[in-house]
């Protein structure tokens, strides 16, 4: 296995600084962490955290998003091996639910049984290897039967009839029950392993599990999910929303130039992106930036933060007021008070990633969750699922959630009118993806990523190939 400190490249850049040096340098002006601790409403410990740490500043090979060669070590070496949430468990709410969930080559039933217990089967007949349901997504049944030779299982997997069973003496259940892959919940989520004989889920989850004690994920439900498919691998996909470095040019936008970066481990980063203020000092190196006069009022601010735009008193700040009106919205929808909401929980972009594709955002105004998966064996193309998840009352059941609404390449996330202005963003978001992939395959030189920014790219590149060298 690849030390993860180790270069995945065979393009070297020139050492401008010594290495106690790199990797240190900031955006000018008030750090995140400055915000959070001068906030109203202060955040919980875990958003006060701040863990980097240099990883190198190697260049990337672009063959690592081009080569189907790569993909297919990717689908065997690491797709095969590691965590990946495929459901939510409000897809399983009585026996005989189920959802199958595909990766690749791969295809993986989610069944709950009688006894109120969910596992996880490889959707594969074990007499001649017929996929047993057909379609990816929910559905229902009181045990699994091939479409082939009618081989059937009960919600268990175990074995429990074949057609002319008198030629098959050297079957047993033992050896010919659905093949079990191992799955366990968390945060409300289902989550798959294809090796049966995986660590558990909270060695890959890391500071996860202590972080959203705070952000408890199984008291939200989803809102809308969308699925798109785009024309870009699915690393290159996901690491548009890895960084705010993109913000001024995709998205026109002053604010994101400074945002915190953490490195919490092999398998788990973040980034916290303020909202409802900004700094004109981040802007500096900007050269010919488009924003002539920098210096926003504070009801300025608030008009660009969702919200209520309304004239601010002297003493007021739009960070505080956006908040407010955040909690005073929750509160309303919930029937509860709201007031142990921190202002960054209410307003900020606080975004976990789970390697190898997973996004969390324990956030109230940006509330999503994001998975990016290969395209079946296209390595020029992935699906973007795309949830929102809303807050929802503890004693209160969850309805069962919606269809996923798919759009194709060419559509707009704006045909879901449950996005709002969100459909707008996630098209700027998307919308430089075809570019960079015809980009990548035209490369002349390595991809060079920002010491700071661009970090957690770097840090799934070097957690990746330890799976493959594995």
């Amino acid at each position: 296995m690849l030390p993860l400190d180790s270069p995945s490249t065979k393009y070297p850049v020139s050492v401008r600084m010594n290495d106690v040096t790199k990797g240190q340098a900031r955006a000018p002006g008030p750090t995140v962490n400055d915000i959070l601790r001068s906030d109203t409403f202060p955040p919980p410990s875990p958003l006060i955290a701040s863990e980097y740490q240099f990883l190198g500043d190697s260049d990337l090979d672009p063959k690592r998003y081009t080569d189907p060669n790569f993909a297919a070590q990717e689908f065997s070496k690491m797709w095969s091996q590691t965590w990946q949430w495929a459901c939510r468990e409000e897809h399983l709410e009585d026996a005989g639910d189920r959802y199958v969930y595909d990766i690749g080559p791969y295809s993986v039933i989610i069944s709950k049984d009688a006894n109120g217990d969910i596992s996880a089967f490889r959707n594969s007949c074990t007499h001649r290897g017929t996929r047993l349901v057909a379609a990816e997504g929910s559905g229902f049944g009181n045990g699994f039967t091939c479409p082939f030779h009618g081989w059937s299982w009960h919600l268990d997997g175990s074995l429990e009839q074949l057609p002319a069973r008198w030629d098959f003496p050297h079957v047993c259940s033992e050896q010919h029950s659905l093949i079990k892959v191992a799955c366990e919940l968390w945060g409300g989520f289902v989550f798959i392993n294809l090796n049966a004989e995986a660590t558990p889920l909270s060695e890959q989850l890391e500071v996860m599990t202590e972080h959203f004690k705070h952000f408890p994920l199984d008291h939200r439900r989803i809102k809308v999910h969308v699925q798109k498919r785009l024309p870009a691998n699915w690393k290159a996909a996901q690491e548009a929303f890895l960084e705010a470095y993109h913000n001024v040019e995709t998205h026109n936008s002053p604010n994101g130039a400074n945002a915190q970066y953490d490195i919490f481990g092999r398998f788990v980063t973040r980034f916290i992106h303020n909202t409802g203020t900004y700094s004109p000092e981040s802007l500096e190196d900007y050269p010919g930036n488009r924003w002539r006069d920098p210096v926003l009022t504070e009801s300025e601010i608030l008009a660009r933060t969702p919200g209520e735009p309304r004239e601010l008193a002297a003493n007021e700040t739009a960070r505080e007021v956006a908040a407010a009106q955040t909690r005073a919205r929750l509160a309303e929808s919930l029937g509860a008070s709201q007031q142990h909401i921190s202002d960054s929980e209410a307003l900020d972009s606080i975004e976990y990633h789970l390697f190898p594709n997973m996004f969390f955002f324990p956030g109230i105004n940006i509330p999503m969750v994001y998975r990016f998966r290969p395209d079946g064996d296209n390595v020029d193309a992935c699906l973007f699922d795309l949830l929102i998840m809303e807050p929802w009352p503890k004693d209160k059941a969850k309805p069962f959630p919606p269809e996923p609404v798919f759009l194709d390449v060419d559509q707009s996330y704006t045909e879901v009118p449950e996005l709002g202005w969100l459909g707008r963003v996630y098209d700027e978001d998307t919308g430089n993806l075809a570019l960079q992939q015809q980009g990548l395959k035209a490369a002349g030189k390595g991809l060079t990523l920002g010491n700071y920014q661009e970090a957690r790219i770097r840090r799934i590149h070097q957690t990746l190939d330890a799976f493959l060298s594995a």
